[in-house]
């Protein structure tokens, strides 16, 4: 130590200052041991971060998932494991990304693609999709479908989830009856009854988008920081419901039962558009026979045991 200050001490005289060293009256030496951090590949989160469920917790066992099929029969009159849906988050163009982010409407995006339980809270969720994936392909090649057909999540056997047009029907995937077609009574009921279960989703989507304004503009970010914010908003989406419970103050939608009408939630009257736009209408048509004799079946359900008094009045 003592010879490095001569050195320093020498070259600050070549420079010319005119000082000199003429005495170092005190020295401290201080040393300490260092014990560098180790790195691994999985480190558990704290319990009392696990208790506040600040993340989005996908559902483990078949109990987990039981509770949600039950919650969605005693609430929504349809006994699923969740309602899905997909949704454009609009983003500025990133620079050299060709097409990949130039989705149907004309704008840049990357999707979210979310599978919702009968709280409207998100239980999986799939986002980074390129925005100019075609509508079936989202779907296909997202990990979720994976998830599901490889059985990895313990879904219950015959268990069912529900979409809309921009799905494909599949023994696990519920869709409405095709409007191009002239429906019967019996299928006008059947569309009712998962798209009343199913929009529990689209409220799901327009809480997010209502509390966290983000959304409301395309984001002047990289892809892959938005994919970190649309994960971030979930999660805080979760803990907020959780949370705060009834004392939410963004209303969802609401059926009168009565007049056979839908009040729209809060959240529906937003000054300014939304920037969560929907994934297009699937073009697919060749579905099992399997498939679609499981949904006949949920239609024939409906007409009998399964009705519920209201449901003539909401297709009128």
């Amino acid at each position: 130590m003592f010879d490095k200050l001569l050195r320093e001490e020498a070259d600050f005289k070549q420079k010319g200052s005119g000082w000199s060293l003429k005495v170092i009256e005190t020295m401290q030496l201080r040393i300490n041991i260092v014990n560098p951090l180790k790195g691994g590949t999985y480190i558990d989160l704290p319990k009392h971060v696990k208790d506040k469920r600040a993340i989005i917790n996908v559902p483990k066992t078949v109990q987990e998932w039981n509770e949600i099929i039950s919650g969605f029969d005693s609430t929504w009159n349809f006994p699923a494991f969740g309602a899905i849906d997909g949704k454009h988050i609009i983003i500025d163009c990133p620079t050299h990304s060709g097409s990949n982010y130039f989705n149907y409407k004309g704008t840049f995006s990357i999707v979210l693609l979310a599978l919702v339980d009968h709280n409207y809270n998100f239980t999986c969720i799939d986002v980074g999709s390129y925005g100019s994936n075609s509508d079936g392909g989202i779907f296909a090649k997202s990990s979720l479908r994976k998830s599901i057909e490889e059985n990895k999540l313990n879904i219950p056997e015959g268990a069912v989830m529900l979409g809309d047009e921009a799905f494909p029907l599949k023994m696990y995937l519920m869709k409405p009856y095709a409007r191009r077609n002239q429906l019967s009574k019996r299928e006008k009921i059947y569309n009712y009854r998962p798209c009343r279960a199913r929009r529990i989703v689209e409220n799901g989507f327009g809480i997010m988008a209502s509390r966290f304004r983000v959304f409301r503009k395309p984001m002047p970010l990289l892809p892959e920081s938005v994919i970190k914010l649309v994960k971030a908003s979930c999660a805080l989406h979760n803990w907020l419901r959780k949370k705060c419970g009834k004392g939410n103050l963004i209303s969802v939608d609401i059926e009168d039962h009565d007049t056979g009408r839908t009040l729209p939630g809060s959240w529906r009257n937003e000054p300014g558009p939304c920037r969560l736009v929907n994934i297009a209408t699937s073009t697919q048509r060749n579905y099992l026979i399997e498939a679609r004799q499981k949904r006949d079946r949920f239609a024939d359900h409906f007409m009998g045991e399964g009705a519920v008094s209201w449901q003539s009045r909401m297709i009128d």
